[in-house]
């Protein structure tokens, strides 16, 4: 998709990414099928476990009722309602922890050490890195050449896949990373050099309060993206009625961020091809109306 008035406004030609059309809302879908196809028959008998703050969540249940595979999901238990609820209507079982008080990665590898079942998790995985790696692969091949990508992070799976996809499609692309404020966890890890873990970050991006980037996502990341960049929750409510008011589409916190970004950046990208990739659109009618409303919506701790 396209917009004349954000193209106006920054004086670039700016291309819009959809995936808050993809099944279940968001690009997760890409990585967890493709994970979950690569799995062999004894594999699949065993079922997967999957932790998530809920796209992955609602991703690897209707990839596992597609595929005819047991999948158990690991959700906080503040998670958006609407993401729970999807989760249990693709099949899933849920399982609820407090995401600040425990570790969802140690309650999905003592599951997975009961029942035998394979470990899907929401971006430091080969298979699933490939997966998500094909947003960014289309959009190339639909819009040919692009100057600057701009890509959501948050454990890093959507931003080293478009990486090896800009790397083999459009090596002259600059592509850039995208986190909230408060959850810059990759932003300092690509100055030090070394991944950082912080706290659970307090934002009203549910998708991207992830601690910190994974072993494979950081080592493609780092190889190649341009520069991570950041933005204030208050910048992404700005897009999503930006969004609403001029796409005529819902998107979510998280999906916001690509575009926050370029509006960020002004005139620094005029007369550039510019991409964005919408992550996702799964969130709360009620949270989104507060939020374009001006009155909060994300309860946060």
């Amino acid at each position: 998709m396209t917009s004349r008035t954000v193209d106006e406004s920054l004086g670039a030609t700016v291309f819009f990414k959809c995936e808050n059309f993809q099944r279940t809302g968001a690009f997760k879908f890409r990585g967890a099928f493709n994970a979950l196809s690569r799995l062999d028959a004894a594999a699949r008998a065993r079922g997967v476990i999957a932790f998530s703050s809920g796209n992955h969540a609602q991703a690897v249940a209707l990839a596992a009722r597609l595929l005819g595979i047991r999948a158990t999901i690991v959700m906080p238990e503040d998670a958006p309602p609407t993401k729970l609820q999807a989760t249990r209507g693709y099949g899933g079982h849920v399982v609820i922890y407090d995401r600040y008080r425990e570790d969802r990665e140690e309650i999905a590898r003592r599951l997975a050490a009961e029942s035998g079942a394979s470990i899907i998790p929401p971006y430091d995985h080969p298979d699933v890195i490939a997966g998500q790696g094909t947003a960014a692969a289309e959009l190339f091949e639909d819009v040919e050449a692009l100057d600057s990508l701009f890509v959501s992070l948050g454990g890093g799976g959507l931003l080293s896949g478009s990486l090896l996809s800009a790397g083999a499609l459009a090596p002259g692309c600059k592509v850039y990373g995208v986190e909230p404020a408060a959850g810059n966890d990759g932003q300092r890890s690509l100055r030090r050099g070394s991944i950082v873990r912080i706290e659970v970050p307090k934002t009203i991006a549910d998708g991207a309060q992830t601690q910190c980037l994974g072993r494979h996502t950081f080592a493609i990341i780092r190889r190649g993206v341009a520069d991570i960049l950041t933005v204030a929750d208050a910048e992404l409510v700005d897009c999503m009625r930006l969004f609403a008011d001029r796409l005529k589409m819902v998107v979510e916190p998280t999906g916001c961020l690509a575009l926050a970004a370029v509006r960020g950046q002004g005139a620094r990208l005029a007369g550039q091809r510019v991409g964005v990739i919408v992550s996702g659109g799964n969130v709360d009618a009620a949270q989104y109306g507060a939020l374009l409303a001006g009155q909060g919506g994300f309860p946060l701790k």
